[in-house]
């Protein structure tokens, strides 16, 4: 502060500055509201990843042990004539 302030100066240039806190208190509240709506989404697509993981390596397994039990070509019987 100057020493030439009067108090009205004094009293506004406190009042800008408590407007000046409240704006960032409610910008940094917003912030934290977003960023938790961010990571309780990120961990659910985690989740979901996982799930989706898995039930790609069921498949494949099933894939692969269907292969495995299907004859294939050399062990098909030729058609007679």
């Amino acid at each position: 502060m100057h020493d030439d302030d009067t108090p009205s100066d004094q009293a506004a240039r406190l009042e800008a500055l408590e407007s000046r806190l409240a704006h960032q208190e409610h910008w940094l509240d917003t912030l934290d509201q977003a960023i938790a709506t961010q990571e309780r989404r990120l961990m659910q697509l985690e989740r979901l990843n996982a799930l989706m993981q898995q039930k790609l390596r069921e498949q494949q397994q099933a894939l692969q042990e269907a292969d495995a039990t299907t004859p294939g070509p050399e062990d098909e019987v030729p058609p007679h004539y």
